[in-house]
């Protein structure tokens, strides 16, 4: 009896530890079946959601896990579209570029021949007898100009002058009804003061046609032919920069880096050359043409001018209605309410 107790007493102190123990062993081995567990659905969720697949997941040694759209990302594939779209857009800035360069070196080499020219250093193309012509334009210019601006202040003094004689002749009629031992005296300088101021107003009219056809001449006409005359002075600057420049180069020596430039230059002076011809030519048959149309119309307002002032001056009434009619002047109906042309200017 009392040596079966110690052995159950020593079964007992052990059953214990082996209860603890298989408890402890199988506690820690569902723990981590449940965490394993876990992470797997974790991992699975986290696989869908980031669109992992699983042959990407299974490939990675080191537990770096790579999604989908980053692995996507990182790889550099040609795409045409956009190539070509990034060209379209380089040549017109190309061209652009090209413009401002080679408009940058004209606008140098026209400014450098403009000072040579200028300080007496650099020659010039001069055609005599197209430079003779356009310093007569010019000068035709400003007298034309000046004879505009006299005309309308006479016309400006014969309106001030109008005025004042029908006013004057309002004046003598009321004192014809007034006076009766002047009503006959007061009644003629009445209806002559009222006659001047008839025969005033038809000569503003004719001075009035005289203005604006010269003004005209002078305005669209001849500044018109001005304009082509400038560009024509533009275009033998660009001439004769471009020659010098050339003259120059030629001048140099000839080696493997001087030709080409030569070559380009002689190219843009070629350019530059028939530019300039063809823009005499121009001025030259513009002038012509100029000079036929400028004698026609001063010749019908020089007549109109001086068959107008004389009839005027000379009390000729009727001839002075004639001479508006023959150049198809209407004047402004008697007693109408619209302004003058010189209270329009």
């Amino acid at each position: 009896m009392f040596q079966c107790q110690p052995n159950e007493t020593k079964m007992a102190q052990e059953s214990p530890r082996n209860t603890a123990a298989e408890i402890s062993v199988t506690s820690n081995r569902d723990s981590d079946d449940t965490r394993e567990d876990v992470f797997q659905m974790d991992l699975k969720h986290g696989m869908s959601e980031n669109h992992i697949s699983s042959s990407s997941f299974g490939a990675t040694a080191e537990g770096i896990i790579e999604a989908g759209p980053k692995k996507d990302m990182m790889k550099v594939e040609p795409v045409s579209g956009p190539v070509v779209l990034s060209d379209d857009l380089k040549n017109p800035a190309m061209e652009k570029l090209e413009l401002v360069r080679k408009w940058s070196i004209n606008t140098y080499k026209c400014t450098r021949q403009i000072m040579s020219e200028k300080l007496g250093r650099g020659s010039r193309t001069v055609d005599l007898e197209l430079e003779a012509q356009i310093e007569i334009l010019r000068d035709n210019k400003r007298k034309y100009e000046y004879v505009v601006k006299l005309a309308q202040t006479l016309g400006s003094q014969l309106y001030q002058m109008v005025q004042t004689q029908r006013q004057l002749g309002d004046a003598f009629a009321d004192l014809s009804l007034k006076s009766l031992e002047l009503h006959e005296e007061f009644g003629f300088n009445a209806e002559t003061q009222k006659l001047l101021s008839k025969n005033g107003e038809t000569l503003l009219g004719a001075i009035n046609f005289f203005i604006c056809s010269v003004k005209t001449l002078v305005d669209k006409t001849i500044e018109d032919t001005m304009v082509n005359i400038k560009q024509y002075e533009n275009a033998r600057i660009e001439y004769d920069a471009y020659r010098t420049d050339l003259e120059e180069l030629n001048l140099g020596p000839r080696d493997a880096t001087t030709v080409p430039k030569i070559e380009q230059s002689q190219y843009a002076f070629q350019a530059y050359r028939e530019k300039y011809e063809k823009m005499r030519n121009d001025v030259s048959i513009k002038l012509k043409f100029l000079e036929e149309n400028k004698v026609k119309v001063l010749h019908n307002q020089l007549v109109l001018f001086q068959s107008a002032i004389a009839a005027y001056y000379a009390g000729n009434q009727k001839q002075l209605e004639q001479t508006l009619k023959q150049f198809h002047i209407k004047l402004k109906t008697p007693g109408a309410d619209t302004p003058s042309w010189l209270e329009e200017q």
